[in-house]
């Protein structure tokens, strides 16, 4: 079977949003008499601190300025919980972020300018507030609706009073507030496939899917992926899958998963010397890598999957779910940029995590949910928005980044040599991770070299096949 991937996502930057802590819009479109966290309180207090979409629309220049041009936003639709994984309300758009209305107003600001949305669905588990687990706590045992979910018992205990209290029907990760769905019910597939259809109709640019995996029925994503493409051929599915993922990425369910191995991998090269080693989470290896075991772990992951589906492979160093990757290499700027640059540079879709560009930073969730610091300008580390708009202008410059082929060099310990190359073009980016200036040797392709300078990325300077790569630098070279 051939594998069939959205054309535009092979050239998208995309920039991931956790909607309440992004932007407040300038005018304030919620229900009257309700009160918000000041903005930049600490999100270990959890609560909410207002971000909304009306907000997103209104930074849009912002991120497109910066390189982007795909948005992946964390759930918006009803919601009990700041992180709005707990749906009540699949067909509504959560007020506190402006309601139906302003994701009306974003898609079509984003599409004016050339830009996509990307949504996050939550299709295994809802919320004690949703309508039909709602019925059943009403009801009980006569509820029409005992088989959407996998109840146990009565009377349902929705809200346990200690941890020893015995849950009495199935939760995502036995979390009370998560009732599982059960899928096998075909009145849940034609609800879960209905809002999947619903949103596409709406004008999103795909969906993002929360923890795929605990469906473990490839005949549901099979339905939902016909479904959603009969729709929008072009429509993105993307799996949150956090290692090797080709059960799901044989054609007929997810076009990529959240490509996490290529990110950490990153980090382990570009951050070997700053990497905190002890930390743990899912499958992720944060393992100091010389440059050869960087490619290999690199190469590795690509062999996984068909190329078509390498190409649309989301990118990433961080995200909601885990540590902000400047935390993750202790602050290591240097190595936060040299990531950056590479994932901007390989095949696949790169994903910026919000405030990543700016130099924010954290620990486990929630420290990695903190709100966007707009008003405090003056501690915006702007070297790395200054990096990722340079290697996303050439990366829209040179198709070679977005459809060419691929190859990766060691040169000793600490330098890399990437190479993209289609028709009569070959680009080259050098990496430098060490603290002092190598002298390498670039490949002559019989074409004069030319070396990509300033801060765009736009001025050639003939050079050399030998040339002197600085400390931490990431150079680029086309032919």
């Amino acid at each position: 079977m051939a594998i069939v991937t959205p054309d535009w996502v092979k050239s998208a930057v995309f920039y991931q949003i956790f909607p309440d802590r992004f932007a407040r819009g300038s005018v304030n479109h919620g229900p009257r008499g309700i009160h918000f966290k000041p903005w930049g309180t600490p999100a270990s207090e959890q609560g909410y601190q207002g971000g909304d979409l009306y907000g997103i629309a209104e930074k849009l220049d912002y991120l497109k300025d910066l390189g982007v041009n795909a948005i992946y936003l964390n759930p918006i639709f009803s919601s009990a919980a700041n992180h709005r994984y707990h749906t009540f309300d699949y067909f509504q758009v959560d007020p506190l972020l402006g309601g139906n209305a302003a994701l009306r107003k974003l898609l079509d600001d984003a599409h004016e300018r050339g830009m996509r949305i990307v949504l996050d669905g939550v299709f295994n588990h809802a919320s004690r507030g949703f309508w039909p687990f709602h019925h059943i706590l009403e009801n009980g045992p006569t509820s029409p609706y005992l088989d959407w979910f996998h109840i146990e018992d009565f009377p349902l205990n929705p809200y346990p009073s200690g941890k020893d209290e015995q849950l009495n029907y199935k939760a995502w990760w036995d979390l009370p507030a998560l009732p599982k769905f059960n899928t096998d019910n075909p009145g849940v597939r034609d609800y879960l496939f209905s809002v999947a259809e619903y949103w596409i109709d709406f004008g999103i640019d795909g969906w993002r899917l929360d923890v795929p995996g605990d469906i473990d029925d490839d005949s549901f994503w099979q339905e939902f992926r016909t479904r959603v493409k009969a729709k929008n051929p072009e429509a993105y599915i993307c799996g949150e899958i956090w290692d090797k993922a080709d059960r799901w990425l044989q054609g007929d369910q997810f076009d990529a998963a959240m490509n996490y191995p290529m990110g950490t991998a990153a980090l382990s090269f570009f951050g070997a010397d700053s990497l905190k080693t002890n930390y743990r989470q899912n499958h992720l290896d944060l393992t100091p890598a010389s440059a050869r075991e960087f490619c290999r772990r690199v190469d590795a992951v690509y062999s996984w999957y068909d190329w078509a589906i390498n190409r649309v492979q989301l990118n990433l160093l961080d995200s909601h779910d885990m540590p902000r990757a400047k935390w993750l290499v202790s602050d290591n700027t240097t190595a936060v940029r040299q990531s950056l640059a590479f994932l901007l540079s390989v095949p696949g879709a790169p994903c910026i995590y919000y405030g990543t560009e700016v130099g924010m930073t954290g620990g486990n969730d929630p420290h990695c949910r903190e709100a966007f610091p707009w008003q405090e300008t003056e501690s915006w580390d702007l070297s790395i928005a200054s990096c990722i708009r340079k290697h996303a202008r050439i990366r829209q410059q040179y198709p070679a980044l977005t459809q060419g082929d691929f190859s990766m060099t060691a040169v000793g310990d600490d330098v890399v040599l990437l190479k993209r190359f289609c028709d009569h073009e070959q680009v080259v980016v050098a990496f430098n991770r060490s603290f002092k200036e190598q002298r390498i040797r670039l490949e002559s392709t019989g074409r004069p070299l030319f070396h990509l300078q300033g801060a765009e990325g736009n001025e050639k300077k003939a050079v050399q096949s030998e040339i002197n790569l600085p400390a931490g630098a990431v150079e680029v070279f086309v032919s």
